[in-house]
């Protein structure tokens, strides 16, 4: 199991890793990591610390996809953004004959450029712990907007085939498909547009072939039987055991009466409010008043109160939770999120210009507890938590 911690130095953040005592920096695959150039890998530097040696990936001005999609859902656009680059980094791997295995497919390892849009993988010489592909694509399923039926057919299809195939649909087939769905997105567009599309439609055939079928015509021009359509994502969710059922555009209840709950229905009472009297309004007891804290500005003004599990830091005003517009906050500059044992906590989401409670550094993707009184430093930016 690799550790990996966050670090910050001079203007900079780094995610490292800790290597063997006994590892060789001249062996091909840290000399050709450490000499760099190779697009889409994270940038990295072999440094000596104590006599102990780590690899230092360069993460600034990055966010990794798991915390960018904790509420958001993933939409085409960025679906197929992502795997073209998959693509591309697979095939600069093989050009410098670097080994895929080693590259780390985990959500959070995973970073984008908000920027630029960019997305870069972290690479671990000599990796050889488990590929572990099959966890994104299942972050996928857990994350990708449901309102696009089409998406979620052909996500779902992705996962059951890696799952199925493993590698040998990984390699290759997987593009396929998902050059087959963009190719087809692209035709709706046209004729909507009026547009030419450069590129034609796949034959039924081979949208048979690939097991993508996009109409219930089969190639001969008769109409084909299709199965009633199910919840994708209460399937995957029975594959890993959870249990639990979640809305989505393929199952839906119609009604109290289709769940098998009953329902509460006023009807008159026999009994006169005389016989049992008023109702008696107790107050609540100390105990049970829950205590709401609060976020101000320097000029002590309410920004928000504490009333969620996950408040979000920075100026990009659709995903945050709390707006600040100061050029010394990033994007998603920090966050207060409440822990499983009800602690407020503050935690620092990898920022340019660092994140302080009452005046100390965070560490990137540090948390520390807050407390009625502290003061939060965003860039330049003060906030009082009380």
């Amino acid at each position: 199991m690799i550790q990996t911690e966050y670090i910050r130095s001079l203007h900079s953040n780094y995610e490292r890793i800790c290597l063997e005592n006994d590892f060789q920096e001249h062996k091909y695959q840290y000399a050709m990591l450490s000499r760099g150039g190779i697009k889409g890998l994270l940038p990295c530097d072999l440094r000596y610390v104590n006599g102990t040696a780590y690899l230092y990936y360069d993460i600034t001005s990055k966010q990794n996809i798991s915390l960018l999609y904790q509420k958001d859902s993933i939409n085409r656009e960025w679906f197929l953004d992502f795997f073209w680059s998959v693509k591309h980094i697979r095939d600069e791997l093989g050009r410098f004959l670097l080994q895929e295995s080693n590259v780390l497919w985990v959500p959070e390892q995973i970073y984008q450029d908000l920027e630029k849009n960019i997305f870069s993988f972290l690479y671990v010489p000599y990796y050889e712990g488990e590929n572990q592909f099959l966890t994104l694509l299942g972050f996928l399923v857990e994350h990708i907007d449901y309102s696009d039926e089409k998406l979620v057919e052909l996500v779902y299809h992705i996962y059951e085939q890696s799952e199925k195939k493993g590698e040998v649909y990984l390699q290759n087939q997987i593009f396929e498909d998902i050059k087959h769905f963009e190719e087809n997105s692209f035709i709706k567009k046209a004729e909507i547009t009026g547009e030419k599309p450069e590129e034609r439609l796949p034959s039924g055939e081979e949208l048979v072939e690939t097991g993508m079928e996009e109409n219930n015509i089969n190639p001969s021009g008769t109409e084909k039987q299709v199965p009633e359509k199910k919840s994708l994502l209460a399937r995957f969710e029975r594959k890993k055991g959870k249990g639990k059922e979640k809305e989505n555009p393929f199952q839906k209840q119609s009604s109290w009466e289709e769940s098998g709950y009953s329902y509460a229905v006023a009807e008159d009472s026999d009994y006169n409010e005389e016989e049992y009297g008023q109702t008696v309004y107790l107050e609540p007891h100390r105990d049970q008043k829950k205590i709401l804290h609060k976020i101000y500005s320097s000029d002590g003004k309410i920004l928000v109160s504490v009333d969620r599990e996950v408040l979000l830091i920075g100026k990009n005003r659709d995903k945050v939770d709390i707006y600040l517009e100061d050029l010394s906050v990033s994007r998603l500059h920090g966050r207060i999120v409440k822990t499983k044992e009800n602690v407020i906590c503050l935690e620092d989401l990898n920022s340019t210009n660092g994140t302080f409670l009452n005046g100390n550094r965070m560490q990137p993707y540090e948390r520390r507890a807050l407390e009625p009184g502290d003061e939060i430093m965003c860039g330049k930016v003060v906030l009082q938590y009380r």
